[in-house]
């Protein structure tokens, strides 16, 4: 892949953008490139745009798949603008078809307790809970947690410095619980941990990945008994729902899981609608017929 993709990529590695991330922009620019054909990416119009995504629609792609794919060549635009190589963005205005919209899973607060009940007192299980708690307490995103050092988490003042999305830091309260669960692991990190600087290893002692964090949040939840497919950012859904239910404080829960727009928070709304109406049908009355 050459000319403006390359440099775009490369401009992403210099601002540190993680590898995923690039690898990411990486493949939704190939689709672009490989329609445009040899057409110059620097030439395209709105016209041709519209024209990639219902070929692409017309491919079988999905709705999301298209919004995340438009979002990747809006930005390499943004990028070419900023450079002074185009006049205007040929994406502005464009939006993807709509897909259904589906609500994240969750998990309900006695199957969180039954997760984080585990027990074990080698220090892999230790660390589990510790990192299990965490992005519970404080709704973590994967990548944010694996990033942690050490020096991430105050213990005094209960919080935690997270490094999310764009290089964007936010500082999250972290719970009781979690920061017991976090001073376990500590009293027996030297024991495994080859790294000076990372909050969580692996077993062999260097900064955990996070396929090894997905991994062991899916042994462990089938070991406790729960039947749904666990991953880490079902926690992160979990905490937004479950905090949204007690405190009603949208405000608060989309600077604690670090969103951009409140829109995207706003999702969790409907989660909460539907914690409602299953009060209402289970208390209310005349909320059943009789038969």
């Amino acid at each position: 892949m050459a000319g403006p993709v390359a440099e775009f990529l490369d401009h992403l590695r210099a601002h540190r953008y993680s590898a995923r991330t690039v690898e990411a922009y990486s493949e939704d620019l190939g689709h672009l490139s490989q329609l445009a054909a040899e057409q110059s990416l620097e030439r395209l119009t709105g016209h041709d745009i519209r024209r990639y995504l219902a070929t692409l629609h017309g491919r079988g792609y999905a709705a999301g798949s298209l919004a995340r794919m438009l979002s990747g060549w809006r930005a390499l635009y943004r990028y070419l603008a900023r450079q002074g190589r185009i006049e205007a963005n040929p994406c502005t205005g464009i939006r993807p078809p709509k897909g259904p919209k589906r609500l994240p899973h969750t998990l309900s607060p006695d199957e969180m307790t039954q997760l984080l009940e585990s027990t074990g007192d080698e220090p892999l299980a230790i660390q589990d809970r510790a990192i299990f708690e965490l992005i519970y307490s404080s709704g973590l995103r994967l990548a944010e947690l694996v990033g942690l050092d050490l020096t991430s988490v105050d213990r005094q003042s209960g919080e935690v410095r997270v490094l999310g999305k764009g290089n964007k830091e936010r500082i999250v309260p972290v719970g009781t619980q979690a920061l017991a669960a976090l001073n376990n692991w500590l009293a027996v990190r030297m024991t495994i941990a080859r790294d000076d600087r990372a909050l969580f290893v692996g077993a062999r002692g260097a900064r955990i990945a996070p396929r090894v964090v997905q991994a062991r949040l899916k042994a462990l939840a089938l070991k406790q008994g729960i039947r749904q497919n666990v991953h880490p950012h079902m926690l992160r859904h979990s905490f937004a729902s479950h905090i949204l239910q007690s405190s009603g404080d949208l405000r608060a829960v989309q600077e604690m899981l670090g969103h951009a727009s409140l829109s995207t928070t706003q999702i969790y709304t409907h989660l909460d609608f539907q914690h409602l109406a299953k009060v209402y049908d289970q208390t209310h009355p005349r909320a059943k017929k009789k038969c």
